[in-house]
């Protein structure tokens, strides 16, 4: 969002649609999103509502949200790919085009996000991987084996763009 609005002119008003309310994941995210963009007076976040990472409530919250604020939104934040697809739903039915009317921002990495950055609707997923199985394994058998360990061990995780999506595609397990 930073690089893709390095540029614009005036302030950049967000919408944020959030985890389920006082989730650790939705607190984390907020907090550190909201640090990101703190050193820069033209972002705004305007509006924030709990889409409870569903698709369907998502979709009916952004409805909303362009119901009030209209083309003022510049950038949705989703906390999760789902929410921001049904977002996107939304954008399209208000007859504006997701990933440049509104750039459109999402954590998960999941399938469906990757087809819609190729797409062109989605403009960026942090992926937060469920698939932490074979990493715990490998500390797992460090451990047994008498190896030392590090105190954090951090997942290994990407951002996924235009450039990169449509790569990771076929291999996306989820």
């Amino acid at each position: 969002m930073l690089e893709h609005t390095r540029d614009a002119r005036g302030d950049v008003d967000i919408v944020e649609l959030t985890g389920t309310v006082d989730s650790a994941p939705a607190n984390g995210r907020s907090q550190g999103f909201n640090e990101a963009i703190a050193s820069d007076a033209r972002y705004h976040v305007i509006r924030s509502q709990s889409g409870d990472f569903d698709r369907t409530k998502a979709r009916d919250i952004m409805a909303e949200f362009l119901k009030s604020e209209g083309r003022r939104i510049r950038v949705l934040f989703a906390h999760s790919d789902t929410m921001a697809l049904g977002a996107i739903e939304a954008i399209e039915t208000a007859g504006l085009k997701p990933g440049s009317d509104v750039l459109v921002m999402s954590i998960e990495g999941s399938r469906k996000g990757l087809e819609a950055i190729v797409a062109g609707k989605l403009n960026v997923s942090v992926e937060c991987s469920p698939l932490l199985g074979p990493q715990i394994v490998a500390v797992v058998k460090q451990l047994s084996e008498g190896r030392p360990i590090p105190r954090r061990v951090v997942t290994r995780e990407t951002v996924f763009t235009i450039e990169n999506a449509a790569i990771e595609l076929p291999d996306r397990a989820y």
